[in-house]
């Protein structure tokens, strides 16, 4: 076998490998997609589109008396705005420190960060509970975002720091000799070439309360604070419930506000990476 017949059976073998993998991520979402246009309310179907679909899924949503899909809706974008906003501030100084700096507690602090990565957050959740009913936060969206803001540190720290650890410190020296202080090495130069990486930190902390089920479930009691993944598994989780459709209507929504959000921060992860150290 030739280079050349070689070379078109590995590219032939890449793409059958990327169609099947389209199909397996496409279909799920083709049927949720026709699940939802489906005026009865099963989740069964003869075709992935229906014959005669109809938007009346939709338009319950937002119009009925019975819903609440628009209080969870904006409870879920402010946790997730407030979240996200954080969790970057918060992670970007915290990365920095570490990266940057000697102090005592430093190795064993990294190591600590490593570690609390190895247990799931179920283990804590009779501790957040506690710490929650003690600060007078249960059944409170702070209480839920401080649950989110504090548990996502170590492991965004951790990812942030790496990062940092790649900027050629020869930048903050020659920051230095100009004058600038610590701030001004890091709003001036950290900052700027770490971009892509808080963008990532960003999207995934703005993604977190609209997919999440679990703290949500464990914090949150009455209806009107409920976010999205909560509020739409009581469609199908009440007695008598059987509401596929609406349940399919209201997931579809969700992707609305994560796709939006990520395009916007596509343009600074680009930015970041095409921007280099000696550009003015």
């Amino acid at each position: 076998m030739n280079q050349k017949t070689k070379s078109k059976l590995e590219v032939t073998s890449i793409y059958i490998f990327l169609a099947i993998v389209a199909v397996v991520i496409a279909y799920p979402l083709l049927w949720t997609i026709g699940m939802s246009l489906n005026p009865g309310t099963s989740m069964y179907s003869a075709s992935i589109i229906p014959e005669k679909w109809s938007l009346e899924h939709y338009r319950w949503l937002f119009t009925s008396e019975d819903s609440n899909y628009l209080i969870w809706y904006k409870n879920s974008i402010f946790v997730a705005i407030i979240n996200s906003f954080a969790s970057v501030v918060l992670t970007a100084l915290i990365a920095y420190a570490f990266s940057r700096y000697q102090f005592v507690g430093r190795k064993y602090g990294l190591y600590a960060f490593l570690l609390l990565q190895m247990f799931p957050s179920l283990m804590a959740m009779v501790a957040l509970y506690i710490l929650i009913n003690m600060l007078g936060l249960h059944d409170n969206l702070w209480g839920l975002i401080l649950v989110y803001i504090g548990g996502q540190i170590p492991f965004n720290a951790w990812l942030v720091k790496g990062y940092y650890d790649t900027i050629p410190r020869e930048l903050d020296e020659a920051a230095r000799i100009d004058g600038a202080g610590h701030f001004g090495v890091f709003f001036r130069i950290i900052l700027p070439l770490a971009k892509p990486i808080l963008a990532v930190v960003a999207l995934f902390n703005f993604m977190a309360p609209f997919v999440d089920f679990l703290l949500p479930r464990i914090i949150l009691r009455s209806s009107e604070n409920y976010t999205l993944a909560l509020g739409l598994f009581n469609f199908i989780n009440q007695q008598f419930a059987n509401n596929f459709t609406r349940f399919a209507a209201g997931s579809i929504l969700i992707a609305i506000p994560i796709a939006l959000v990520f395009l916007f921060l596509q343009r600074y992860l680009i930015s970041g990476l095409t921007s280099g150290g000696t550009k003015g």
